[in-house]
């Protein structure tokens, strides 16, 4: 006996005339992984996004906490080139006294820092002169004076302060706690670096996500590019509008329904979905965040934006004197992100690679972000952000206590050092007004309740309220971490 098309339907679906015998626009429709791949699941209902591997899933929401998070965002300001810890935060009047005499072990020539310091706010922390601005916001600051990272090589130790690998490839520091704290707003992108016009020592993989999903790498912004619409590119559609994409985009989702069920979603799949959904939002939510000129005079006075007057000194014949505008523009856009809900803003500012001519060299670079970092700070915490942003800063090594080539007079500089440095952190549960850790007395290397760079990252994960051995991600049959196989949270500098 022929059993019925009803009976098999009933009892044997996958044997269906329907569901093996296609007509060719069935099989494109069944195969088609061209137009699949276009779906976007940011445009289905919930309902309709059922599943493990559903990006509204995992989208707003992170990993599990492990301790009540002291932070919500980061802002990590990077200052590219590895400023000298003796001429700004850690105060070596030894080193003073041995000015241009031989140093102990034939290390070469001493060198005082040529800058005073001076103890600044309740806490009477020593902060030098070329801080003024900054030396008035110390009681909300943690000092560590006793960082230490592993090889002194520009391109390497600043891959290794932003991802903690010295070697292979590993995600950002950055990416870790986006997959860790998930996104607060769908249309920025939940991690932003904000740089020049150049790449930094180690260039992307500074803000890469490597083997986590792509939805948690970050977003690289140039702010020197010019006016808004050029700082993100090809953000805007130039011949579409936005109704029109608008109408694409729920074309695009009807597809990728009829496509879903025969598709296998996987990482880099969600990833290109979730771009190209948030490239659409992006068009009226980013313009808005990085216009600074929606800020009141005041404010971009504040941080230091001033036009023309970087060239007023050099029009006179003078030294050009510090120019805090550039970093001043980026804070404020990283202040304005934080309001927006990005959890993590990365700050490049380079110049601090000072092999000779220290002193002029110093004063200037130190000079660009004193004032901005400073009215960041006092900023957030008028603004009630301060609290659960930390705001942390630094290079990648410190600088030897020593004459570069033994230089002399205004010319000379400092050369590389791993072995002692400083970090400051301000906000998001950390202490204000204190100092950890310290160098030996020629500031040569970190003697005192060490901290490594391990540590450090550590300590970060901490106030975001993760366990840094147990945020973990599973890749090639091993977990891995930030902190890779090291790293202690450092207690003390903790609220």
């Amino acid at each position: 006996m022929n059993p019925s098309p009803e009976f098999i339907a009933q009892h044997f679906p996958h044997l269906a005339p329907d569901n093996i015998i296609s007509t060719r626009r069935q099989f494109l429709q069944r195969t088609g992984m061209g137009l699949g791949m276009l779906g976007l699941a940011g445009l289905m209902k919930p309902s309709e996004a059922q599943g493990a591997g559903s990006l509204l899933a995992t989208a707003k929401g992170g990993q599990p906490l492990h301790f009540a998070p002291k932070a919500k965002h980061v802002i990590h300001i990077f200052l590219e080139g590895a400023p000298s810890h003796i001429d700004t935060w850690d105060h070596k009047p030894e080193l003073k006294r041995l000015d241009g005499k031989s140093l102990p072990g034939g290390d070469g020539l001493a060198f005082g820092s040529p800058f005073e310091f001076t103890k600044q706010g309740k806490s009477g922390i020593e902060v030098s002169e070329v801080f003024p601005h900054l030396g008035k916001m110390v009681d909300e600051m943690s000092v560590i004076r006793s960082m230490w990272t592993d090889i002194p090589a520009h391109e390497t130790a600043t891959v290794f302060m932003n991802t903690g690998s010295l070697r292979l490839p590993r995600p950002s520091m950055g990416s870790w706690a986006l997959y860790g704290l998930g996104t607060l707003n769908e249309n920025l992108p939940g991690f932003i670096s904000l740089r020049g016009a150049n790449l930094p020592n180690g260039g992307t993989a500074n803000w890469q996500a490597m083997f986590l999903p792509g939805r948690f790498q970050g977003t690289s912004v140039n702010t020197n590019a010019g006016d808004v619409n050029k700082i993100i590119e090809n953000l805007r559609n130039q011949y579409v509008s936005l109704p029109e994409q608008r109408k694409q985009l729920d074309l695009v989702k009807q597809l990728d329904e009829m496509h879903n069920r025969a598709l296998d979603r996987d990482s880099q799949l969600e990833a290109e979905i979730a771009s190209f959904e948030m490239a659409f939002k992006m068009q009226t939510e980013a313009t808005d965040a990085f216009d600074i000129s929606k800020e009141t005079p005041a404010t971009r006075e504040a941080y230091g934006i001033k036009a023309g007057a970087a060239l007023a000194g050099a029009r006179q014949g003078k030294k050009a004197p510090a120019n805090p505008a550039e970093a001043g523009k980026r804070l404020l856009i990283a202040r304005r992100l934080v309001e927006r809900g990005v959890r993590v803003v990365q700050v490049f500012i380079g110049g601090w690679d000072m092999h000779g001519n220290l002193k002029d060299s110093m004063e200037n670079r130190a000079g660009s972000i004193d004032q901005p970092i400073a009215a960041l700070l006092a900023d957030l915490k008028e603004r009630g952000l301060l609290d659960s942003t930390l705001v942390m800063w630094g290079g990648e090594f410190g600088r030897t206590p020593g004459r570069d080539r033994n230089g002399q007079g205004d010319t000379a500089g400092r050369d590389h050092n791993a072995r002692g440095f400083c970090a400051c952190l301000a906000g998001g549960g950390v202490k204000g007004g204190y100092v950890h850790g310290a160098t030996d007395d020629l500031g040569a290397a970190a003697a005192v309740d060490k901290v490594h760079v391990h540590d450090l990252h550590a300590t970060v994960m901490r106030l975001l309220g993760f366990d840094h051995e147990k945020l973990t991600f599973r890749y090639n049959g091993r977990d891995f971490r930030l902190t890779d196989v090291s790293g202690k949270v450092v207690s003390p500098i903790i609220a």
